[in-house]
């Protein structure tokens, strides 16, 4: 069976503490503990988080002797800009065509003297 890189991408991002920990590593790379350090878990469960964000390839890990410090990989986000951009111009469309209907309406109402 063929990996759906954006299923995993997206379950990845799915939860809270895994987007907190992207949101830290896109400020640099960092330890497990100093990704520990703002949540109230063990270290083995922000490995656990760790491993969920590499299998989607979103992050990668070092190996600097016992030190293995995350960092942010960013090839998988791109996936999901261009794949939501999709939809933007799609939404974009439709607000412009509710703007002109309101802009219609107003004008309508201001030629049969109503206040708006």
């Amino acid at each position: 069976m063929a990996v759906d890189r954006l299923s995993l991408t997206f379950g990845a991002l799915a939860d809270p503490t895994r987007r907190a920990i992207l949101a830290r590593l896109a400020k640099g790379g960092a330890s497990v503990t100093e990704l520990a350090e703002p949540f109230d878990m063990s270290l083995p469960a922000v490995s656990k988080h760790l491993k969920v964000l590499e299998r989607a390839g979103l992050v990668s890990r070092g190996k600097e002797a016992q030190w293995r410090p995350a960092a942010l990989e960013a090839g998988p986000l791109k996936e999901i800009d261009a794949w939501v951009e999709r939809y933007r111009v799609i939404w974009e469309q439709r607000l412009d065509r509710l703007d002109d209907y309101l802009k219609e309406l107003q004008q309508k109402e201001k030629r049969h003297g109503r206040k708006g």
